[in-house]
């Protein structure tokens, strides 16, 4: 009986053949918006070649509430609390970028003393924002462990931001001209040990998920976005530094007298996933670092300009005491602070990135447009570029080293 003899070649081919046979239409599955991997009310509409994402359509919007309309209906004072439930991660830096936005309409300038504890109030912010993305981060890599370390160590900011604010998350400390209130006797000192005992759990954290295999591996080369891309998509905050750009507004536009303060912008090489953690971990480190030279370096003073008084309310001593301080409340509360006209754009380095606020005013309490620009809007772009070509399980680690927050892209 002749054997008929059959290539190694014809047997791939075959199998080849019949897999796309067996496979046929593609499939097209849904992520969200309410999926944990996708860190909130994020839809992504993806389309499937077996386990390999061809095409990724993220979906936006779920979470809208008009924040911009809403700042044109009310005093400049009032829209503050709403600033918090922007990247409500990190809630204090959107109420410090917003004042500042406000205050730079007024040609209005803050005492020494203010900026200080605006600048420990956004790195403890900063601080905030990195556990919380770092810890989650862990976890859709499949590692429990540093989340339990990140999630201790936020829950003493809180703690510490309580004392500050008399709130732990939604806090509405600053106010346009200055701040609510004066630090408390023997608060920075409770700062300093929180961040004392901080750092070496960030170093803990580094050495238990960074030399991880299976971290290293589902990280390394994943959702790698090269500087030129970085650039073009608008990127921002750590995802445009791990690409290698080095801008940090702290730097480059320096507000709140970062220009005193001695710190490093940690860049990445790759732009991968991997990058955009190392990044972060770095920036937590260089945080605690700022923080410690602003309790070192803590003006005496006043923690208002005092010489807004068409635009900051005066202390509560005083309008109970002096009929003029307690007709400026009045007018401050009802008709809101008093402004120019004119028009202004200022942004921050906000944990997530660029946050930036457009106001037009035509005078008066209350502003004629606002136009917020927020870093996780412009982050997410690129996503339909990055998924595709990559695995489903990696998905959720692409998303989580972006770490953003929808409530401020989608506003």
């Amino acid at each position: 009986m002749a054997v008929k003899e059959v290539s190694i070649g014809d047997i791939g081919s075959r199998a080849a053949q019949a897999d796309e046979e067996f496979r046929g239409d593609k499939m097209v599955i849904n992520m969200g918006p309410s999926h944990p991997a996708t860190h909130g009310v994020l839809r992504l509409k993806v389309e499937l070649d077996g386990e390999t994402v061809i095409k990724c359509d993220p979906v936006i919007g779920y979470l809208h509430r008009g924040d911009e309309k809403i700042a044109e209906n009310m005093t400049y004072n009032q829209f503050v609390p709403y600033t918090d439930r922007l990247d409500y991660i990190g809630p204090i830096h959107n109420n410090v970028t917003f004042a500042l936005a406000v205050e730079r309409l007024a040609k209005l300038e803050v005492p020494p003393r203010c900026q200080a504890i605006r600048v420990i109030c956004c790195e403890l912010a900063r601080l905030q924002s990195h556990l919380l993305g770092c810890g989650v981060y862990g976890m859709d890599t499949g590692a429990l462990t540093v989340f339990m370390y990140t999630f201790t160590q936020r829950e003493k900011l809180y703690t510490l931001m309580e004392q500050l604010t008399g709130a732990r998350f939604t806090t509405s400390y600053t106010r346009i001209g200055g701040l609510m209130r004066d630090v408390p006797d023997g608060w920075l000192g409770k700062v300093r040990k929180v961040i004392d005992e901080m750092e070496p759990v960030i170093d803990e954290i580094d050495k238990l998920l960074s030399r991880n295999r299976i971290f290293y591996d589902r990280t390394v080369g994943v959702g790698v976005v090269s500087k030129e891309d970085a650039i073009a998509y608008g990127l921002t905050g750590p995802n445009l530094r791990a690409s290698g750009v080095p801008l940090d507004l702290r730097k480059d536009k320096p507000y709140l007298g970062y220009e005193q303060y001695d710190f490093d912008v940690p860049i990445g090489t790759s732009g991968d996933s991997y990058d955009r953690w190392l990044v972060r971990l770095e920036e937590m480190r260089q945080s605690i670092g700022i923080i410690r030279q602003a309790i070192d370096k803590m003006p005496d003073g006043p923690f208002y300009a005092e010489e807004a008084k068409k635009i900051f309310a005066p202390p509560k001593s005083k309008i109970l005491t002096s009929m003029e301080e307690l007709i400026q409340n009045f007018m401050i509360v009802t008709e809101g602070p008093q402004m120019p006209a004119g028009e202004v754009y200022f942004e921050a380095e906000n944990p997530k990135g660029a946050l930036g606020f457009y106001i037009v005013s035509k005078g008066g309490g209350v502003p004629y447009r606002m136009k917020i620009r927020s870093p996780s809007f412009c982050n997410l772009s690129i996503l339909s570029k990055l998924v595709p070509g990559h695995m489903v399980a990696d998905v959720p680690v692409i998303l989580g080293s972006l770490d953003f927050v929808l409530g401020e892209c989608d506003r």
